[in-house]
């Protein structure tokens, strides 16, 4: 599928962000050696059984959602930091109401998450990317992004750094979102072992048009792919304590991760200005006074 939206929206935008893309690369290559990892290995299927079918020998795996249920798994190991993917395809045709989920988290109350979510659409309208951040159980840090190409026609790579210093999303390298730690300031920052974790589900009641588009079912089941199951982590068995995690012996911890290096600044930069259509930082009828972790 490559309806008008996507073309106008890659005219506009592409070719900049393919230069960009291939900058950020040369520099910051490390994050792409990826190496085949079957499902089994790492992850296990959580909730919706029958509703989830192994492809490629275990490579691939596929959750379905129709109106008896979603579907969805998760890492075997909890992790204290890291860097953590999947490659993801996204339900095609009318998706409005149906939500596709990688996130990190945490268990238990004041809980610690980190989500992209994908809020469906009717076809030939944008597919909505939301990232969010909860640390010590507050969220409402939404932001939300129009992707540079279609979701739904292929595989991309989504992708989350998590050290001391900052989390980091990133969408097939190009960095889309930064959360930096200022909890010398009193903004909590998220400190307790988080599971990988994925999901297809139904939210219908808020994800489309604010809750007005609803799921038409008569599309469904509604599929959602996805690959590439290695973990680069730091696993967490004492879970009362992430602090070896910190350890510079693991490379998403060292100097070099703690900021965004300058060709991945660039392609912040342009994602911010030309990708991005809500900031919570920037929503002043709901944040009067913006939240101490927004730029002043």
């Amino acid at each position: 599928m490559q309806n008008s939206f996507f073309r106008i929206l890659m005219e506009f935008s592409f070719p900049l962000l393919q230069s960009l893309i291939l900058a950020v690369l040369m520099v910051g290559g490390v994050f792409a050696n990826y190496k085949i990892t079957s499902f089994d290995e790492n992850y296990e299927v959580t909730w919706g059984f029958d509703h989830v079918l192994s492809l490629n020998q275990g490579t691939q795996i596929q959750l379905s959602m129709d109106t008896s249920s979603g579907s969805g798994f998760a890492s075997k190991l909890n992790f204290g930091s890291g860097f953590f993917h999947l490659r993801m395809k996204l339900p095609g045709n009318n998706s409005a109401g149906v939500v596709t989920a990688f996130y990190l988290s945490s268990h238990g109350n004041n809980h610690d998450e980190l989500d992209f979510e994908f809020l469906g659409n009717n076809e030939g309208k944008p597919i909505t990317l939301q990232t969010n951040v909860f640390a010590n159980g507050m969220g409402n840090r939404e932001q939300r992004i129009y992707l540079w190409f279609d979701p739904t026609a292929d595989f991309h790579s989504y992708q989350v750094l998590w050290n001391q210093h900052q989390i980091v999303f990133f969408v097939d390298e190009i960095p889309i979102r930064v959360f930096k730690n200022k909890t010398n300031i009193g903004v909590s920052y998220p400190s307790r072992p988080m599971q990988v974790q994925a999901s297809l589900w139904d939210g219908d009641s808020w994800a489309t048009d604010g809750g007005q588009t609803k799921i038409n079912w008569s599309y469904a089941p509604f599929k959602a792919n996805f690959q590439g199951f290695d973990i680069s982590g730091c696993s967490v068995l004492d879970i009362s304590n992430i602090l070896p995690c910190f350890s510079q012996k693991y490379w998403w911890n060292l100097d070099k991760f703690w900021k965004l290096n300058s060709s991945q600044q660039k392609a912040y930069d342009n994602v911010r200005n030309k990708h991005l259509t809500y900031d919570y930082c920037l929503d002043n009828p709901r944040f009067p006074i913006p939240p101490p972790e927004c730029p002043q």
